[in-house]
């Protein structure tokens, strides 16, 4: 479960994303981890929305003191384009996320969706942040 702030923090989040004049299709998370299904416009790039969804709601987050301790995201994301056809399928399955991961861990998750795309990847740099 999210903590008690999750929704606040989707709008917040997706303020960012429409700022930039981005769509959000969709957004829900775990405890771990978020998901934000985005239809993005080419006039940024992924890292550049990426870095400042994560440092802005992170100051947020801290100035707001939802939390005890100071609050960072991981240091890494992934990031994964979808074609129209799979749209419906892609907002049903963050839409469902909790009960996604009740089955199946955050890494377990990651590591199929990098299989799925056929993305190399070096298992020593995945999940440096979660040790």
């Amino acid at each position: 479960m999210l903590p008690f702030f999750k929704n606040e923090l989707y709008q917040y989040i997706t303020g960012i994303i429409q700022h930039y004049n981005h769509k959000v299709l969709a957004i829900n998370g775990v405890e771990d981890h978020i998901h934000i299904f985005i239809g993005m416009r080419p006039t940024q790039s992924v890292s550049d929305l990426l870095q400042d969804i994560k440092g802005s709601s992170s100051k947020w987050i801290n100035e707001k003191q939802f939390l005890k301790a100071k609050f960072e995201w991981q240091s890494g994301y992934g990031a994964f384009s979808y074609s129209k056809s799979h749209v419906e399928n892609v907002i049903n399955y963050i839409a469902k996320h909790e009960e996604h991961h009740k089955k199946e861990s955050f890494q377990e998750e990651y590591l199929k969706l990098l299989k799925e795309f056929a993305i190399d990847y070096n298992e020593a740099y995945l999940f440096q942040d979660l040790q």
